[in-house]
C-alpha cells in the first residue's frame, strides 16, 4: 500500500477553519491544539490544528502529512506555541531521530486513524518499519 500524498483541498481547508475556531473556544478533540509558529520567511504567525501524542510527562508533535510548511517553520524557529481556549504555552521543539520517532509514530497511527492513508505502514507494522517511515514524518519532542 502506497501512502497518499497530502494535498489540502477545499474540504480540508474548511475543516481546518472549523477546528481552529473550536480550539480557540477551548473545544475540540482530545490532545488537539492550535499550533502557532512564526513563518520562517514572513515572520507572521501561522496557525494549524495538530494532534499530539501524549504519555505524561512527555509530549510529541507528529507531522502526519510529511514536511509541510508548519514543519519547516518549527524547524526554523525551534519554538512553538500550543493554544486551546484561553490557555497557551510556548515550548521548545526538538526534532527526534528515526529510532526515537518509531514508537511515537506507531502510537500516532493507532490514535489518529484519519491520517493512516498518508503513511506507508499499517497497525500491524513492526517498529523497524515505523523507523524506516520516520524520515517522511518528522516528530518533535516538546519541552518547556
Amino acid at each position: 500500500m502506497a501512502a497518499r500524498p497530502y494535498r489540502p483541498g477545499v474540504t480540508r481547508c474548511v475543516v481546518n477553519r472549523i477546528v481552529r475556531a473550536l480550539l480557540r473556544l477551548g473545544l475540540g478533540p482530545p490532545r488537539t491544539y492550535l499550533l502557532v509558529v512564526p513563518g520562517r520567511k514572513t515572520g507572521r504567525l501561522q496557525s494549524v490544528p495538530v494532534t499530539l501524542v501524549e504519555a505524561p510527562p512527555d509530549r510529541w508533535l507528529v507531522a502526519p502529512y510529511g514536511v509541510v510548511q508548519w514543519v519547516r517553520n518549527v524547524r526554523a524557529a525551534g519554538r512553538l506555541t500550543l493554544a486551546r481556549g484561553r490557555r497557551a504555552e510556548t515550548l521548545r521543539a526538538v526534532e527526534c531521530d528515526p529510532r526515537e520517532s518509531a514508537p511515537v509514530l506507531r502510537a500516532y497511527v493507532h490514535q489518529v486513524p484519519i491520517t493512516r492513508p498518508f503513511f506507508d505502514v499499517t497497525l500491524a507494522s513492526t517498529l523497524e518499519e515505523f523507523e524506516a517511515e520516520a524520515p517522511r514524518h518528522p516528530v518533535f519532542r516538546l519541552l518547556p
